[in-house]
């Protein structure tokens, strides 16, 4: 009997969820020994694309004209990566953009923090930002690094971030894990081909994460089901969904004493603003993904595909913010949105239940290939919709008392007697789009892309009340050219050049016309790479890129609020990326990146924020983690990592900065068996010196944040083959 048709449990329940017609075809599929054979090798064909959401079609990563990262499953797995800001130390381009523990957290790629709207991708499909993306049925996490407006349109221009599913597959497989705070950890990957033509893959998790911070223990639930229907020899269908549910307190960052000081007192396990009562954080989110291929010939297929992702958070937090009504700050001298010189803060009750995000995305493709005469092109053109809606109760944000970052024990005080209003649509947008990119290739050596994709955008936000604050629309077409030169069969050389376009930022409740949202602006990049693989298993690349658009700020004026939110001159980022990711031999594997970044403002109309590096972006990132396999001891693996970020400034004048770091981690793996089954041990030890460092001087609705990095975390998991 086909190992495949053993009716073992898993297959009977499935097969019962299954349409008639499907088993109908798998059943007729099952007669013929030779149509079988052929179409189990289709199905373990694997269809990861190393080009994030498709923007060079089905390029490489050595034909894709721009800085690309793949993060690996096996890395996820090794080095217990489970959040965003994890995900972000993988690679010296990324970093952390208001990330606290407990809450959904953002990154910054090549120092602009991403669109949480636009930025995120699942399946190459458009995902709401604000939630806790699970990894435990992600295959790999890409990163399209720079302006990608080919493939997302109205978006940051910092790139992009896709994450792809697991694919069905034979695998059963146990994961259970702890931590040096105590954490239980249990995963399961469970997947089956019920049929040559029908297979299923099932991830779940479940979690009581506690950390370093006291009184932030959590808990999490996640469920995953990706399945693969081969409808026929040319015809495929792909269906993902999940679902994750998490609670936790969410712990408020550090603020500059008096606008101007980093903290001195700074106790890592301490929950800043804490009171009894206050509730955890809770997100709920669903994503849910199609795609459908059919294969016309050799050259040509078609690609539908849909996107659902929905989050919903009740934010509650006892929220550390400013001291507008601390006493040293009473007088009007000391900036309110800091903290006091003296290290006072003012406590807030803040809740806002029901905040409900909603991605929906329809995308049709057509991809192909043809000649005209000696020019051959790789032709990609489609049409997509995005509509994305914000739904927000009018939420409760009610000074309840003063506290001090000395405090040992903070002092509690009652909550508001408050009450969140009723839910109103905060946002509507839509944007409809065609594109269109050829890969024209010229002889063996050249290649042309151009293309770009046209996009209209109608955006309506409106107050809390419900009432219509903001109506934007725009038609722009946002081109994307590139010359990819083989200069041999190992190393490719590139130059790219990018419009992109991004909505205008919210000007902060503090300046003169606070709430306001400033015009959508236009962005340009330009890019020269090399990519190098001297061998399959080593992929060396360097890239040096320039990235403008318009500056938006708080200005200092003489406004009755003493600032006011306006978009003036430019902020431009100029950099240089190096890359090396492989196997250096059998047995020793590599992983490193620098980033050396400029981001400066100019024709600001503010001096003083003018001719020095922009805040929360560091002028050099770097990481090396190697992985090597001892010959001595057959299964075993030893591994370290160092983690290096300069200087990081905290103030736009520039004149505080959150000192450099260097953090080293190591871990240690070993697979072996036991009863017949395969058992994989992963050890962890990150900050392996217990180093302070400030991880992130990031920025949310337009106020400054610092979140110091965690301490010496030890995590252990062993996974069994069942």
């Amino acid at each position: 009997m086909n190992r495949c048709l053993r009716p073992t449990l898993l297959t009977l329940a499935l097969c019962a969820a299954l349409p008639l017609h499907a088993v109908a075809d798998s059943v007729h599929d099952a007669q013929s020994p030779t149509d079988l054979a052929e179409v189990r090798v289709q199905a373990r064909k694997a269809e990861v694309s190393p080009s994030p959401s498709g923007a060079f079609g089905a390029a490489s990563w050595k034909d894709a004209p721009a800085s690309i990262n793949v993060v690996s499953r096996a890395t996820l797995d090794d080095r217990h990566v489970r959040t965003l800001s994890e995900v972000a130390r993988q690679d010296a381009s990324l970093g952390d953009s208001y990330a606290p523990l407990g809450y959904y957290q953002n990154v910054a790629i090549r120092g602009f923090a991403l669109d949480t709207g636009t930025g995120y991708q699942f399946n190459g499909l458009s995902t709401t930002g604000e939630q806790r993306i699970a990894l435990e049925h992600i295959a790999q996490v890409e990163v399209l690094k720079g302006e990608a407006g080919l493939a997302a349109g109205v978006m940051a221009p910092g790139g992009i971030i896709n994450y792809v599913a697991k694919r069905p597959d034979e695998v059963r497989a146990l994961t259970l894990g702890t931590d040096s705070e105590g954490s239980r950890y249990v995963a399961a990957d469970v997947g089956h081909w019920l049929t040559p033509r029908f297979g299923v893959r099932l991830n779940a998790a479940w979690e009581q994460p506690h950390t370093y911070i006291d009184h932030t223990d959590g808990r999490r639930n996640f469920y995953a089901l990706a399945t693969d229907w081969l409808i026929s020899d040319r015809s495929r269908l792909q269906v993902d969904a999940n679902y994750h549910t998490s609670a936790q307190r969410s712990a408020s960052g550090y603020q500059l004493l008096g606008g101007s000081a980093l903290p001195g007192r700074v106790d890592r396990s301490q929950l800043l603003g804490y009171q009894a009562w206050q509730k955890p954080v809770a997100i709920a989110s669903t994503n849910i993904t199609a795609l459908h291929t059919y294969q016309f010939n050799d050259a040509w297929q078609s690609r539908l595909s849909a996107g659902h992702s929905r989050s919903v958070i009740d934010d509650n937090v006892a929220f550390a913010y400013g001291c507008f009504y601390a006493a040293a700050c009473a007088d009007g001298s000391v900036p309110g949105q800091f903290f006091a010189p003296d290290g006072d803060y003012d406590i807030y009750d803040y809740r806002s239940p029901d905040d409900t995000r909603i991605n929906q995305q329809a995308r049709a493709e057509l991809r192909g290939r043809f000649t005209t005469g000696s020019v051959s092109h790789e032709l990609s053109l489609g049409a997509d919709v995005l509509r994305r809606t914000v739904d927000k109760r009018r939420n409760v944000n009610e000074y309840v008392g003063t506290a001090n970052i000395g405090d040992r024990q903070v002092p509690q005080f009652e909550p508001s007697p408050l009450q969140p209003g009723p839910s109103v649509r905060r946002l509507y947008s839509r944007q409809d789009a065609l594109f269109v990119l050829d890969r024209i290739s010229l002889g063996e050596q050249w290649q042309l892309l151009a293309g770009g994709r046209h996009v209209r955008l109608d955006e309506r936000a409106h107050d809390k009340r419900g009432n219509l604050e903001r109506h934007s629309r725009l038609s722009r077409f946002l081109p994307q050219a590139a010359v990819i030169w083989k200069l041999d069969a190992d190393t490719n050389l590139y130059t790219s050049y990018v419009r992109g376009i991004a909505l205008g930022q919210e000007a902060p409740f503090w300046t003169t016309n606070e709430g306001t949202f400033l015009a959508p602006v236009l962005s340009r990049q330009l890019e020269v790479g090399l990519k190098h693989s001297p061998v399959a298993d080593l992929q060396l690349g360097a890239a040096l890129f320039r990235t403008s658009q318009p500056f938006q700020y708080a200005m200092p004026d003489d406004s009755s609020a003493g600032f006011s939110f306006v978009q003036r001159g430019q902020q431009t980022h100029t950099g240089l990326e190096l890359t090396a990711n492989g196997r250096l031999t059998e047995r020793l594997q590599l992983t490193a990146s620098a980033s050396f970044l400029q981001a400066r403002a100019r024709d600001a109309g503010t001096p003083a924020y003018e001719g020095h590096q922009l805040v929360n972006v560091p002028k050099l990132r770097a990481n090396v983690h190697l992985d090597y396999r001892l010959p001595q001891v057959e299964g075993l693996a030893v591994s370290g990592g160092w983690r290096y970020a300069a200087a990081n400034p905290a103030t736009a004048n520039g004149a505080a900065r959150a000192p450099g770091y260097s953090v080293f981690d190591a871990g240690l793996r070993l697979q072996h068996e036991a009863g017949g089954r395969p058992l994989t041990w992963r050890l962890s030890v990150d900050n392996v010196f217990n180093t302070f460092y400030w991880r992130d001087t990031g920025s949310s609705a337009g106020d400054y944040y610092l979140f110091p990095g965690a301490p010496r975390q030890a995590r252990l998991t062993v996974t069994v083959g069942l």
